[in-house]
């Protein structure tokens, strides 16, 4: 982000109370940790100290804009801590005007979209909605309200029980597929929150976490059957949760995209357009701001007749229309094919690079 697009901002923030109804300390207290901070003044400890003394004690000491030009939480310098701060501002704990939040939103977005920047709707709070940050052209907008994932068994049925709302009912086979029902945040989805999740379903919550993990990662190998290459996909990125931790994004396999209780051949014959066969996903990652990515592991059935082993056009069109249409509703698609997938060292090397680099392009 440009200096001439953080000038902007602060300049014109100027007559804006950035910590909204919340006092200084209690807003910078939802993004820092003030006590672990460092001071500018020796008379106090840590950051916080600081503050309450020339902001509370003498406001006088400090311009209103302080915060923008203090080195310890990265406004001036950092595009992540500024596009943070920037998406707080807006947060229904803090501003209750909707007229001002939208104001406010008009304001950072004419800026921002300049350094290719915006702040995005990705969740609600009692229909107040919750913004962050992203890069202008990724994610998808409005929030996850249905992911019913890791079938077993017979394909679930699914209905609207809420047409107004698109509330989701598993009204068959329900028993053989998972659906997470809690509300996401602008986080997306992490192992830690799915693992939470699970250890309540499964009446878990005395077990350790680690047996709970366990646990919920074989109910997830159990939806992909047989599947070697997926099953090496799903290993893969466990790993990844022992090494790094449960707060990176959990992926979930077997997720529904889309349900279709007709026939393509019943589409044709009443001229409606046929809507996407792959109805369900391999693979989905949930990442912070809106992020989907979706993995898919081609096997020979993707690109060849089943029964002649030989190359089908038709069915490789179908595949690629069906992803540019992924594609053009935000969602990020990435297709191993199946020798890449193969037991070798080779192609476990390049699959655990290929999900380093999706962190590295998604840590902001």
């Amino acid at each position: 982000m440009t200096e001439v697009t953080r000038r902007r901002l602060v300049n014109g923030l100027r007559t804006t109370a950035w910590h909204g109804l919340l006092d200084e300390i209690d807003f910078l207290e939802r993004l820092y940790d003030l006590n672990a901070l460092p001071t500018h003044d020796d008379r106090f400890p840590t950051a916080k100290g600081d503050i309450i003394q020339h902001r509370y004690n003498n406001p006088e000491d400090w311009d209103d804009d302080w915060i923008f030009h203090d080195s310890r939480f990265g406004l001036k310098d950092d595009d992540a801590s500024l596009l943070r701060f920037l998406a707080e501002m807006l947060h229904p704990d803090v501003r209750l005007d909707s007229d001002e939040v939208q104001k406010l939103r008009t304001f950072v977005n004419e800026t921002l979209v300049h350094d290719g920047y915006e702040l995005v709707e990705v969740d609600a709070i009692s229909g107040a909605p919750v913004f962050a940050a992203h890069r202008i052209g990724t994610g998808v907008p409005g929030p996850v309200k249905n992911l019913i994932f890791a079938a077993i068994g017979p394909k679930p049925e699914i209905v609207l029980s809420d047409a107004l709302n698109n509330d989701v009912l598993v009204v068959k086979n329900g028993e053989n597929c998972l659906t997470y029902d809690r509300p996401l945040r602008a986080n997306g989805l992490t192992w830690a929150e799915l693992t939470s999740w699970w250890a309540a379903l499964t009446h878990m919550s005395d077990t350790s976490e680690r047996e709970v993990s366990l646990n919920l990662y074989r109910r997830l190998q159990r939806s992909l059957g047989d599947n070697e290459a997926e099953s090496r996909v799903l290993r893969t990125y466990a790993e990844r949760y022992s090494r790094l931790g449960a707060a990176i994004p959990a992926l979930i396999p077997q997720v529904y995209l889309h349900y279709d209780p007709y026939t393509r051949a019943h589409h044709r014959s009443t001229g409606v357009a046929v809507p996407l066969p792959r109805q369900r996903m391999d693979f989905l990652l949930l990442f912070p701001q809106g992020i989907r990515v979706v993995i898919e592991c081609d096997g020979v059935q993707h690109y060849a007749n089943p029964s002649t082993r030989r190359a089908d056009p038709r069915r490789y069109a179908e595949m690629v229309a069906e992803d540019r249409e992924l594609r053009l509703r935000g969602y990020e698609v990435y297709r191993f094919g199946g020798d890449e997938l193969t037991d070798t060292q080779t192609n476990q090397q390049r699959l655990t690079t290929f999900f380093d680099r999706l962190a590295d392009r998604y840590s902001v």
